[in-house]
């Protein structure tokens, strides 16, 4: 399993107009931490005028810290998320690992599917200099005492599959290549996850979609890759999530101001 951030911009809409606007850096977790913890993410910003940024998110929990707030645990997004920052600011982020929440939390993930819970007050976390900010998360998550949990271990590796792994294309063929029934799948992605293996799979089908639209993609052939029945169903799921359609998308990430 990988235990560096990750480089890409998967899931992040426009990510070359977000680079031009804010500094975006992720930062590896305490190796004690690395198996639950993706990456801390950092974002510092001043801007002359408001500014709205659009993810289409991974399956994942976040805690997320603005300023000297105390802070938020962000369960799963089902749709797309969209924030506008403006003046100056600073947000520190924890995206944890898909299935890695739960040693954290100790009751089922999907509670907190589509929900915003504060965390209680505590020492600011979002200060200083990079360092400093990724000492102060390590303490914090360190400090919470997160308990071994293997079925935790099970649920990661079993979402990294799903997003690694181009030949899954169906929930029932990856359960029996895992030696799992459909609904022993499902229930271990719903309590550890917080939303169905089928749902995981869709979301990391529209992120590649996403960033293949960028290029010149033959949709016909990346339907067919990503396992839907048909381009139409493809540009369908994608035209409901984004807002645009795929030529509509790719065409907005050539316009810029006085462009």
């Amino acid at each position: 399993m990988r235990h560096e951030p990750r480089r890409d911009h998967r899931g992040i809409l426009d990510p070359a107009e977000l680079l031009r606007h804010v500094r975006f850096r992720r930062l590896p977790a305490d190796p004690a931490l690395r198996r639950y913890v993706e990456h801390y993410w950092l974002i510092d910003w001043a801007l002359p005028r408001p500014y709205e940024q659009r993810v289409l998110p991974h399956p994942a929990v976040n805690l997320v810290f603005r300023g000297d707030a105390p802070g938020d645990v962000v369960g799963v997004i089902r749709g797309l998320f969209r924030t506008t920052l403006d003046g100056d600011g600073s947000i520190c982020g924890v995206q944890f690992r898909p299935g890695g929440f739960r040693p954290f939390w100790h009751r089922p993930v999907a509670e907190l599917t589509g929900r915003r819970v504060a965390l209680p007050a505590g020492r600011p976390i979002c200060r200083g200099t990079d360092d400093d900010r990724r000492a102060a998360l390590d303490a914090f998550l360190l400090g919470l005492g997160p308990r071994p949990d293997p079925r935790a271990d099970r649920a990661v590796g079993l979402v990294d599959a799903l997003r690694h792994d181009p030949t899954v294309v169906r929930v029932a063929a990856f359960a029996r290549r895992e030696g799992l029934s459909v609904r022993a799948l499902q229930r271990l992605f719903v309590e550890h996850v917080g939303v169905t293996p089928k749902w995981v799979l869709l979301r990391y089908r529209l992120q590649e979609a996403i960033e293949q639209a960028a290029a010149d993609v033959d949709w016909a052939a990346l339907a067919y890759r990503l396992g839907y029945s048909d381009q139409a169903h493809l540009v369908r799921d994608f035209t409901t999530m984004i807002g645009l359609s795929p030529t509509a998308y790719a065409r907005s990430l050539s316009i810029r101001p006085g462009g």
